[in-house]
């Protein structure tokens, strides 16, 4: 395997202490690292799932992974990435005819359910593809061992740390480029992060490097040398925003993975840019990157890199990996034409039609960086899952994805708007309880839009807003359709159109969008609507204290701003008594600051002389930001009772009853 360069995998399917004793038997019989990846375990080396990431950019000579308990399979993929030729990837799971029945303890990452669920669709497309690849081995409990016979490869030579043909030719064309953007794609493992080290150290010009995480740069550091100068996307849009347009060269690494608004803000205020990311993979998805992001640069250039360095081309290891997580196949590149045919696809269609949803989920992931296998996971076997699809000559040209949400019991509900609770999943329905003006708000039922997608060449026909109002018209017993998205002006015309009404709008730049998060609701029962209508008229009283949101446009009711009334002292309660976050009382503070004659320093100097936490902790002798926001609820309760002392301890006894339901 080594002289060939491959990888393979080995099944090892049982009991728990036999999978344990047979992994035991080949650490001892093969020599290499055998770095474990699972739960705690008496092995050496060993890493859990989730601290996964901190090895990439190592090596290792054959691995564990256990999955007997649950299967994070995008740690699977990950510690593929960093196997050597020559390394088998030992697989540990239940018995397979167990295994279906059994639940996953990976689930609760992404089912939004409180305790573990089995996982049958997905474990019977892993059974099916490991069943169908011709060099993946399987060893059962009570069956020996099998070793196939595996026909000849060609001698493989590995790289030798010089440029390789692809990347020469890459290097050369960045050397003469004149200003603009540059883009290289590739599988992993393909050498994009070394050529990009290679660009930077034969720089003579000031250059930035960023990438989605500084644990993924060791690579690029490597062979950057001493001109590796790191800073995260948010600090680098920060800097663009103080001082303007950036001198010399802009590196990004793994750049699908930025969202792109944050990415597009980098990538013009540089003369020269080159943005590196894997096509497919673990991390997400490239395919978007391509066809959406870089089609608004006139001069970008497009270069590929497809023959493989630390393993040779066809490795088993990475064609299995590939087809189990839907990585092998790209979105269809031209649509054809004829009329739209629009319909729902069950879940269970991964049992009957599996080709269908497969295609499904490939658009969803050619459409947004954030898609990975954890959503083909919730995708296959997570509860509260629906799907609609528009076809053109049965070729799926547009996908929407919707989450069951809400329901909460009142109690629960109310706990929630207090702060007390905050129970998995219900993105939405927590958020208008958590920081919106209804303590009731989760009771209703809704369906949040988790993904939509249109294929490039399908766009601006309106599929996408014709999907939505399909699924508007056959919504039984729902009070609402919600969305959560990255607020940019073009996307919020979208939603508009469709109907959506603002109920949030966020106080704080998400790392992973470079937005601002907002939120919308399309009503669809009488519940529905006054639940938007009273939040549409609390965002539209507190919008003069969002100062970033002034320059929006945003269609909202007219409101008595400066009125202090009965929805204010009931957020001052739950500030002042319970948990409620400082973001979301910030208007009725600001009301409670106008009418209040006391000295109230912590709230008055961080709300309105604008101080920075760490100077106002200094000023008032406070230890940090938990010892602040601390004194700030203290204030609040000061202000009310010197406004109503009677109201503000029934609101107080009230307030606080909330956490034992």
């Amino acid at each position: 395997m080594a002289q060939e360069g491959i990888r393979r995998l080995l099944v090892v399917s049982g009991q728990a202490a036999w999978c344990e004793q047979q992994a035991e038997t080949l650490r001892a019989t093969v020599p290499g690292d055998w770095l474990w990846v699972g739960e705690p375990a008496g092995w050496s080396p060993h890493c859990s799932p989730r601290a996964l990431a901190t090895l990439l950019g190592r090596e290792f000579r054959h691995a564990i992974f256990d999955a007997r308990q649950g299967f994070d399979v995008a740690a699977f993929a990950a510690l593929g990435g960093t196997l050597k030729a020559g390394s088998w990837l030992v697989l540990l799971t239940p018995p397979q005819a167990q295994w279906p029945h059994l639940p996953d303890a990976d689930s609760c990452r992404w089912s939004d359910t409180v305790d573990p669920i089995p996982v049958p669709t997905f474990v019977r497309h892993f059974c099916q593809t490991a069943a169908a690849d011709g060099e993946t081995v399987q060893w059962h409990e009570n069956q020996p061992l099998m070793l196939p016979h595996f026909a000849a490869r060609p001698a493989w030579h590995p790289a030798t740390g010089e440029p390789e043909h692809e990347q020469a030719q890459i290097l050369t064309a960045l050397r003469t480029m004149p200003p603009g953007v540059m883009v290289v794609t590739a599988p992993r493992g393909r050498g994009k992060s070394a050529l990009a080290g290679m660009h930077i150290a034969q720089l003579s010009d000031p250059v930035v490097i960023t990438a989605p995480a500084r644990a993924a740069t060791d690579v690029l550091a490597h062979y950057a040398g001493e001109r590796f100068t790191f800073i995260a996307p948010d600090a680098l849009l920060q800097q663009i925003e103080r001082t303007g347009a950036q001198p010399g060269w802009l590196v990004v690494d793994e750049a699908a993975a930025i969202p792109g608004p944050l990415l597009h803000a980098l990538t013009v205020a540089f003369s020269h840019v080159l943005l590196t990311t894997t096509v497919q993979g673990y991390e997400g998805t490239g395919q978007g990157f391509l066809l959406k992001f870089c089609a608004g640069f006139p001069r970008l250039r497009h270069s590929t890199l497809s023959t493989p360095l630390r393993w040779a081309k066809g490795c088993p290891l990475e064609r299995f990996i590939s087809t189990l997580l839907l990585f092998d196949d790209a979105p269809p590149a031209d649509v054809p034409k004829g009329e739209c045919v629009m319909q729902p696809l069950a879940q269970r269609a991964w049992q009957h039609n599996p080709a269908q949803p497969a295609a499904l989920y490939r658009l969803l992931a050619s459409a947004h960086y954030r898609t990975s296998p954890l959503d083909l996971r919730r995708m296959m076997d997570a509860p509260g899952q629906h799907f609609w699809l528009a076809e053109k000559a049965q070729t799926i040209v547009a996908a929407l994805w919707l989450v069951e949400e809400g329901g909460l019991s009142e109690a629960l509900s109310q706990a929630v708007w207090a702060g007390f609770r905050r129970p998995r999943g219900n993105l939405v329905a927590q958020s208008l309880a958590a920081h919106g003006g209804s303590p009731l708000a989760a009771t209703l039922r809704g369906l949040r839009i988790s993904r939509i997608a249109v294929h490039p060449y399908s766009q601006r026909e309106g599929i996408g807003s014709a999907l939505i109002t399909r699924a508007q018209a056959n919504s039984c017993g729902v009070d609402y359709l919600s969305v959560s998205f990255g607020y940019t002006p073009m996307l919020w015309r979208f939603w508009q159109r469709c109907g959506f009404l603002l109920v949030r709008l966020g106080s704080h730049r998400e790392a992973s969008s470079g937005c601002y998060t907002a939120m919308a609701l399309l009503p669809l029962t009488t519940a529905g609507h006054e639940l938007a209508a009273r939040e549409q008229v609390r965002l539209a009283r507190d919008l003069p204290w969002l100062s970033h949101w002034r320059q929006e446009t945003l269609p909202l009711p007219s409101a008595q701003t400066a009125t202090f009334n009965d929805d204010d002292w009931c957020e001052l309660a739950g500030f002042a008594f319970a948990h409620r976050p400082l973001s979301a009382a910030m208007g009725a503070l600001h009301r409670l600051l106008n009418r209040s004659a006391l000295p109230l320093l912590a709230l008055r100097g961080q709300l309105t002389a604008g101080e920075r936490e760490q100077t106002l902790c200094e000023c008032l002798s406070l230890s940090g930001r938990k010892a602040l926001l601390a004194q700030q609820r203290v204030e609040a309760a000061q202000a009310l009772c010197a406004l109503d002392t009677q109201r503000t301890e029934m609101l107080k006894e009230q307030v606080r009853k909330l956490q034992f339901f």
